[in-house]
């Protein structure tokens, strides 16, 4: 169980890296649509743009060279997006996506449109680290509280040996210990339930 929690914790938290250096190349694409690149063309040069800034092996620069792929096998810009948007499972990407197919399709202003578009992610990702670095305190201290309990265990047993005997050697302190540990593990849940819901309301 703690593994797949785990799992998903880190799952997440290269969603979240993914969606910086996202909010990062669309501004880049605005920036080259500016100086007078077609939309495709603005893509293909953040992609170089973000590998001198986050390196050739990052989030960004991996998703920008299969965009860039697609592309040269004329695949459209709106289909890759819409695979990123996907396969990132990130909510931001998935919004810039679906606006970006409906410009497309309709003949809107693209450099208006991506814009908006870095802007209203720059602004998410904001208050999402804002709220991540409120609660990052109360996180470590939740992080202590779960180690306590293993803590005082290993200690007491260590330096009282047989202390814990009675505990474990009949029926009724087994049966307090594993009532115990129902707490444990509710008390553990619950508080993750919370922090994980306070961070995906940023």
């Amino acid at each position: 169980m703690y593994y797949k929690k785990r799992k998903t914790e880190l799952t997440s938290a290269d969603v979240k890296v993914l969606e910086s250096q996202f909010g990062e190349a669309i501004r880049c694409v605005d920036t080259a649509l500016r100086a007078g690149y077609s939309v495709e063309n603005a893509f293909i040069q953040s992609g170089k743009d973000m590998e001198r800034q986050y390196g050739k092996n990052s989030f960004i620069c991996e998703e920008l060279e299969i965009i860039r792929r697609g592309l040269v096998i004329n695949i459209t810009l709106e289909e890759m997006l819409t695979d990123l948007a996907v396969r990132s499972g990130s909510e931001a990407i998935e919004d810039f996506a679906k606006v970006f197919n409906i410009a497309k399709r309709y003949g809107g202003n693209m450099s208006e449109v991506i814009s908006a578009a870095a802007q209203t992610i720059s602004a998410r990702i904001e208050t999402r680290d804002e709220i991540f670095t409120a609660i990052s305190g109360k996180k470590m201290e939740q992080n202590i509280m779960k180690l306590m309990p293993f803590g005082i265990l290993t200690y007491v047993g260590l330096s009282s040996p047989g202390y814990f005997d009675p505990l474990y050697g009949n029926f009724t302190g087994i049966a307090l210990m594993t009532g115990l540990l129902a707490v444990y593990l509710t008390a553990y849940f619950l508080g993750d339930r919370i922090l994980t819901g306070l961070e995906e309301a940023g």
